[in-house]
């Protein structure tokens, strides 16, 4: 009969016979124990739970915490070390993903940050050891680190196990020395995290001192759309919040972005409808380019929508504007025309810029960026755009819709080589339909000027190219802005990519000290930085008493060409450099009633979904209106609704959205039991008596 053996009264007669051992042969059993814990955690075999609870069972609270605290630290480092000697690559191959952020935290922090993941365990106990086997770390440091921050866990672990070798019936578990020995298992990683971060907090902010009384709950740093969002959060909020801005309120989005560009992008596309005219049944269509009139009302649309973004505005909306460069003294002051501004949080939402490489020959030449392109007055006969990201292609195809002979210059192989090459090949080849030079696979090597005639030479493996232009515009990415406001006194920790480094609280390495937006990353979208500007503001204000982490699942944009590419989550691409398996359903949108009606029925819609289901790992649509048709898709995510739910929604007939159901339908037609199929057939030809 096994189940005698797993009895409460067989437990408690196995125990009771290990206490009188260890009683008698206290040196013996305590060495024996020692050695079976530390060789168990050596060989990172899981179970130290169970070695601990037994050890407070067999020893007590005394010698179970000294012994469990030696054995778990000697063993710990022991593995340490196999890792660091021996196991390097298999641990690197085994555990990789997770290896980053704890090298991250040991660069920044040293030994504190393993002494803190030690008190609230962010990984398993036996990888925390071989995974610090792979850093940089001391053994020293190490071994003081481990022993010093699993002391109160073991303390806490130990008498649970003291507490439930005292149990002698069932009904022993509901007494009160268990219940609480229970509530502290509960407690502890609580009380451990914040007593963490209250040490973290000090550690940082010790050499600063905390003002007696604040102007300020938050002091946010540039009025773009992050700044803008998380103004509004805290003064809805009842907090008080100053808002600094040393150029215009609106940011990039307004003023040389968001507004600007689809402006001149409408302007555009209505002078390649009349290019399209005779497609239309419409003859004699014809329109000129009065280039000054376009760029007038991008101005008088800037202006129209300025009051949005207003110090008037905000000023009524409870928020003290101030326009002025700020400088941040310590985390707690920012200093501005003058005045110092205590506050209890600062958000940097400062924004970015375009990127300007060091190019031969580039400072000789009157180039653009996204920022300076909006002072043309004359639009250029040659226009040459470097970079075929989203800014570069569609201020390409707007500059040809206009008039200008534009050449679009790559460097990688594709032009958005961000996204599949099938949308970039959709692209490429609409482009040079249409008239555009596309170079690709060229990298830039320097530019000459020979009097009014300018040129530039990229080349590639087997050739090279010199073309000549009148502007050059620079589309080459954006660097965040985090120069010349007060972080380099802070050591400010940075990304490799040259953003603010922050955690998922939004939360750099000083923790009263937020960013949001495109200083901050990763994705550099207006809406991403609404998006995150809420969860700064949040955590800038309660997150003390309750933080919030901002994750980044579902994450949509789109690129205005014409088609326009909009995609959220993941494309083919990037399913497969991060090896993420997935089932992929495409609908071409070449058959699509309402598409052909329009004369646009180019593209398609590509879904991609967890292999055997209908979750949605991620959308790519290339087409008319796309930005707008991933919306669908972008709130199934969201809420977690598969392909099912879209296909079972009624769409309007004859919409563009109507394509979402068809690309859903098209999932499910592709698994239907076709194997029933037979018999279904001869039931119907049952039923009509053949």
């Amino acid at each position: 009969d096994p189940g005698q053996y797993l009895t409460l009264e067989n437990a408690q007669a196995r125990l009771a016979e290990l206490r009188e051992y260890a009683a008698e042969n206290f040196v013996v059993a305590a060495a024996v124990y020692l050695a079976a814990y530390i060789l168990f955690t050596t060989l990172s075999v899981p179970g130290a739970l169970l070695f601990t609870l037994l050890g407070g069972a067999v020893f007590g609270l005394l010698w179970g915490t000294v012994l469990v605290s030696f054995a778990s630290s000697i063993g710990a480092t022991l593995a340490f070390l196999l890792s660091r000697l021996l196991l390097h690559d298999w641990v690197q191959r085994r555990f990789g993903d997770y290896l980053a952020p704890l090298n991250r935290g040991i660069e920044r922090d040293g030994a504190f940050y393993l002494f803190s993941i030690r008190m609230v365990p962010l990984f398993p106990f036996f990888m925390i050891n071989l995974l610090s086997g792979l850093t940089t770390i001391r053994l020293r440091e190490y071994y003081i680190a481990t022993q010093s921050g699993m002391l109160l866990a073991t303390i806490v672990f130990v008498n649970a196990g003291v507490e439930l070798a005292q149990i002698e019936t069932m009904s022993g578990l509901i007494s009160g020395p268990v219940l609480i020995s229970f509530a502290l298992l509960g407690i502890f990683p609580l009380v451990a995290k914040f007593a963490v971060d209250s040490m973290r907090r000090n550690r940082i902010l010790k050499p600063f001192k905390k003002p007696t009384r604040f102007d300020a709950n938050v002091v946010v740093i540039g009025a773009g759309s992050a700044g803008l969002v998380a103004s509004l959060i805290v003064a809805g909020s009842k907090a008080k919040v100053i808002l600094i801005e040393k150029h215009r309120m609106g940011g990039d989005c307004l003023n040389t972005g968001c507004v600007p560009s689809k402006t001149l992008i409408r302007s555009a596309r209505i002078a390649a409808w009349f290019k399209r005219a005779n497609e239309f049944g419409l003859k004699n269509a014809h329109a000129e380019t009065d280039f000054p009139a376009v760029m007038q009302r991008v101005k008088d649309v800037i202006r129209q929508i300025e009051p949005h973004d207003s110090v008037e505005r905000f000023t009524a909306l409870g928020v003290e504007c101030v326009m002025g460069e700020a400088r941040i003294v310590s985390p707690y002051t920012v200093e501005v025309n003058g005045r110092a501004i205590n506050t209890r949080a600062i958000i940097l939402a400062t924004g970015a810029r375009p990127q300007v490489p060091e190019i031969p020959g580039l400072a000789a030449i009157d180039y653009l960026t996204s920022d300076s392109v909006w002072s043309l007055e004359q639009l250029p006969e040659r226009l040459l755009i470097l970079g075929a990201g989203p800014i570069g292609c569609e201020l390409a195809q707007a500059f040809h819709n206009l008039g200008s002979r534009v050449t679009l210059l790559e460097q990688a192989q594709n032009i958005l080589p961000r996204e599949d090459s099938d949308v970039a090949e959709l692209l490429t080849d609409r482009f040079r339909a249409e008239g555009i030079t596309v170079v690709t696979g060229h990298k830039v090597t320097g530019f000459t000027r020979l009097g009014n005639e300018a040129s530039v030479t990229a080349t590639n493996q087997s050739s090279t190219v010199n073309i000549g232009f009148d502007r050059v515009l620079l589309a080459l990415g954006r660097k965040a802005n985090v120069e010349g406001f007060g972080l380099e006194a802070l050591n400010m920790p940075l990304t490799p990519q040259g953003s603010i480094e922050v955690n998922d609280l939004l939360q750099t390495a000083f923790p009263n000290i937020f960013a949001c937006g495109d200083v901050a990353g990763p994705y550099q979208f207006t809406h991403m930085a609404s998006y995150q500007a809420w969860y700064a503001a949040l955590n800038a204000l309660l997150g003390r008493v309750k933080s919030t982490r901002i994750n980044y699942r579902v994450v949509p944009w789109a690129t205005f060409t014409s088609p326009e590419v909009a995609r959220v989550g993941l494309n083919e691409q990037e399913a497969g450099a991060k090896n993420i398996a997935y089932e992929l359903t495409r609908y071409e949108l070449a058959d699509f009633d309402r598409a052909i009606a329009d004369g646009e029925n180019s593209g398609f819609i590509k879904v991609l979904t967890v292999p055997g289901k209908d979750r949605i790992l991620g959308v790519t649509i290339a087409g008319y209106h796309a930005g707008e048709m991933i919306g669908e898709f972008v709130f199934a995510m969201t809420h977690g609704m598969g392909l099912k739910k879209i296909s079972a929604v009624t769409h309007i007939y004859p919409t563009h959205t109507e394509a979402n159901k068809f690309a859903a339908n098209a999932w499910r037609s592709a698994r239907l039991p076709v194997r029933l199929f037979p018999w279904l057939e001869k039931y119907f030809r049952w039923q009509r008596n053949e």
